[in-house]
């Protein structure tokens, strides 16, 4: 029996005006871990443009690349403004590539509400954060932010 496809969802942060921010890069770098060792037969980078060109996911698949990631390999999700959008966009590409599976790749205080919105939308998803290489002060607004966050996607979830 043939293992079924899962595909990695890697989620969106910031570019900026000097390119991607540490926080996607470590996203994309671990999404290119993921595809290496064989865990993921496609990546699904996500996320729009926010205030400096190219999108989200756009930048993640030229990391991708960089990486040794063949172009067949990535397909990019480059409309979404939040993780419900990064998510919910993703659908239609993960339909074409014949599968519910994901690993959703974010980090370790995102992944909670990512897994939320992903199983909301009938996903079969577990998370898989990169290791921990960014500063303490970033790691901590990020996870404070999740607090209100969570009961603010369980609303919209609620409501969508």
């Amino acid at each position: 029996m043939t293992e079924p496809i899962t595909a990695a969802l890697i989620l969106g942060a910031a570019v900026w005006e000097t390119g991607p921010s540490p926080t996607l890069r470590r996203r994309a770098m671990h999404g290119a871990a993921l595809w290496h060792a064989g865990e993921v037969t496609y990546l699904v980078p996500c996320g729009g443009l926010g205030r400096h060109p190219p999108s989200e996911g756009e930048a993640m698949r030229d990391l991708l690349i960089e990486a040794g990631v063949p172009e067949h390999a990535i397909h990019p999700e480059t409309a979404s403004r939040d993780t419900l959008d990064n998510i919910r966009l993703a659908l239609p590409i993960l339909d074409r590539l014949g599968t519910r599976r994901v690993i959703l790749v974010s980090d370790a205080a995102h992944l909670p509400r990512a897994r939320l919105v992903a199983r909301r939308f009938g996903l079969d998803a577990r998370g898989h954060a990169p290791p921990q290489g960014a500063r303490l002060v970033p790691q901590l607004k990020l996870a404070l932010r999740e607090i209100p966050a969570y009961g603010a996607y369980l609303w919209r979830l609620r409501h969508h």
